[in-house]
């Protein structure tokens, strides 16, 4: 038991499971006057984040004793109940600000392109490694995946919800990228994605997305309307200086942050933890994405090592867009930050996420503690000699 303890990656397990644990105690601080306000107990939000990180728990724990090549042979089973999933939510899905991206069954809320994300690292990682030996055919190679990629995101872009679209394009991209594709065919994706993009936006453009992008990069224009969310986090940051105003202490929570407990949890955290909180929760998100990308490197396994890259760039780049979101740098589009933020579905996805990461660490150092074959095959005896003027030979 403990040699087997001893194969699997204690940073990728520690690291998710204490910074979880702390966004469940930043969640309490955040949502305690919003749960009351809303006509819950202060402790409503509290109990549901920890309900949802003890099934998480449990997620984690089966994929990274589950051996994820096993996941190949799953795939299609995988991709069905993904799709039907996102087809269900619009159909049966809860409506909520104009968007139908979640299922509501009383007890539980649960968010299905959330599960789409994995699914998709999944499939790409699956489908890329069968054809490493055809990958620079555009038609046979790179082709296919797309159009089941680009179906996935037709799907949570008609909920409509752009920002997790937006993520799930950027990792494919990331998964793509890294399969080993030819440059010629990646320049032509490329394009053929910007053309889309620029014939897609005229049409996605609504009075209330342009309001997020003035709210972005001109706040102070508006400071009451579109620009009074973002000047909020950045009161909150700023009066958390280094030290911040003690945990508990944010008054930016109280009414004034928009989502304190999802979407600007960070500014909470800054403001009564100050640079310190926010570098501790920085540097252990880095933490867990280089280390991904180091497993991926390690991999000898072309569906392990895509998969590591997916998984990694996926908690990546929401961390970047959440960030990116409360500081300026970015639309607010409502990405939760990963493992710290309240929401049962994004937790229980990182969480089992990092159990296959963990598995696939598991599966490199088993390999390389493998005992090298010595061959048991005898060697010819072989004598050497030498004669008196100083020559060799051999017998």
């Amino acid at each position: 038991m403990i040699q087997r303890l001893k194969s699997y990656d204690f940073t990728l397990m520690i690291t998710p499971i204490l910074l979880s644990m702390f966004g469940i105690v930043m969640i309490y601080s955040a949502s305690m006057v919003i749960a009351v306000v809303e006509g819950n107990e202060s402790s409503h939000y509290l109990i549901k984040q920890i309900q949802w990180f003890s099934l998480a728990m449990v997620g984690f724990v089966v994929t990274s004793i589950f051996p994820y090549k096993y996941y190949q042979k799953l795939m299609k089973l995988i991709i069905l109940i993904i799709i039907g999933l996102l087809v269900g939510v619009s159909i049966f899905g809860n409506e909520a600000n104009g968007a139908r991206s979640w299922f509501n069954f009383g007890f539980i809320s649960m968010q299905p392109a959330e599960f789409a994300k994995l699914g998709l690292i999944m499939y790409l990682a699956s489908v890329y490694s069968k054809k490493q030996s055809y990958i620079n055919e555009f038609n046979r190679g790179v082709l296919p995946p797309l159009i089941l990629t680009a179906v996935i995101l037709g799907l949570i872009v008609s909920q409509p919800d752009i920002g997790t679209a937006a993520i799930i394009f950027m990792i494919a991209c990331s998964v793509i990228f890294s399969s080993g594709i030819h440059f010629k065919h990646l320049s032509i994706l490329v394009l053929v994605g910007l053309a889309l993009v620029a014939f897609a936006v005229p049409n996605m453009v609504t009075e209330e997305r342009i309001a997020r992008f003035d709210g972005a990069y001109q706040p102070f224009e508006d400071p009451q309307d579109d620009g009074y969310h973002l000047i909020q986090s950045y009161l909150a940051i700023g009066v958390g200086g280094l030290t911040g105003e003690g945990l508990g202490q944010s008054v930016q929570k109280l009414g004034y942050l928009l989502e304190p407990h999802t979407d600007f949890i960070m500014a909470v955290i800054a403001e009564e933890l100050g640079f310190v909180g926010v570098f501790i929760v920085v540097g252990m998100l880095s933490i867990i994405v280089l280390r991904g990308f180091f497993i991926s490197k390690k991999c000898s396994d072309s569906f392990g090592a895509l998969l590591a890259i997916g998984i990694s760039s996926m908690i990546g780049i929401q961390a970047f867009i959440n960030l990116g979101a409360i500081s300026g740098i970015l639309p607010i589009t409502g990405v939760p930050l990963p493992f710290v933020s309240y929401g049962g579905s994004s937790l229980l996805v990182m969480m089992v996420s990092m159990g296959i990461m963990n598995n696939i660490a598991k599966s490199n150092k088993q390999k390389e503690e493998q005992p090298i074959p010595v061959s048991t095959k005898e060697e010819p005896e072989t004598n050497v000699f030498k004669n008196r003027g100083g020559k060799t030979w051999v017998r």
